[in-house]
């Protein structure tokens, strides 16, 4: 059973990046097929899908966040990273890896999801951000 795990920082100060891993084990990043997810929940909000990067390596990305952000894995570490610039306190956040199993369809500026869309989460850490 595929397993993943956030790791990094639980509190920035504005301006500051953001870098978050997610260490998967018990499947590869690289099985076709599959898309890792970045996504965050903010206290009392929707789950807003971040971008993701596929088992080819490709990448893609929030409209509402794109200018910001950038996905990157590491097969032969089986991880991907997100990293978030110019943070502000809008930004805080429970912040989730997850798998699915096809592409993440976002028609919108911003994206949402349901927890239920996504076969893998990973258990979620939080971030804050504050001056």
């Amino acid at each position: 059973q595929v397993q993943l795990v956030e790791s990094g920082p639980s509190l920035l100060k504005p301006s500051q990046t953001l870098t978050l891993t997610c260490t998967v084990s018990g499947g590869s990043i690289t099985t076709s097929g599959y898309y890792w997810s970045w996504i965050r929940q903010a206290p009392g909000k929707e789950l807003e899908w971040l971008g993701a990067v596929s088992y080819s390596g490709r990448t893609y990305y929030s409209p509402s966040l794109k200018s910001r952000t950038s996905i990157s894995e590491n097969a032969f570490k089986n991880e991907f990273t997100l990293q978030l610039n110019s943070v502000t306190p809008e930004d805080t956040a429970v912040y989730y890896c997850a798998r699915k199993s096809g592409f993440v369809n976002c028609s919108g500026y911003k994206c949402f999801v349901q927890r239920a869309d996504f076969g893998a989460w990973g258990r979620g850490t939080q971030v804050t951000v504050s001056s």
